[in-house]
């Protein structure tokens, strides 16, 4: 077994930039509320871990594309809560 460590590609890069904003972003809203964010994250990513194959480039980026998006529509000032 090799002691190297392997190194990530660019989308798996980006996938882990997306979780880490995620997981950043849910410190700005209320306290209470943090944990149902973190939560709902993490459920989010590890569907999509469930579903998609690493090798589908197209998928990988598309889930990227609407994960930011939803990100962004869920750190307006108007989003205080989160439920699902």
């Amino acid at each position: 077994m090799s002691g190297g460590v392997r190194k990530l590609s660019g989308l798996q890069k980006d996938v882990l930039r997306l979780y880490r904003d995620c997981l950043r972003a849910t410190r700005k809203k209320p306290a209470e509320a943090q944990p149902r964010f973190r939560a709902f994250a993490r459920q989010e990513f590890e569907k999509n871990i469930a579903s998609v194959k690493r090798t589908d480039v197209q998928a990988i980026e598309y889930l990227l594309r609407i994960g930011r998006r939803r990100l962004e529509q869920y750190m307006g000032p108007n989003v205080r809560d989160i439920s699902f």
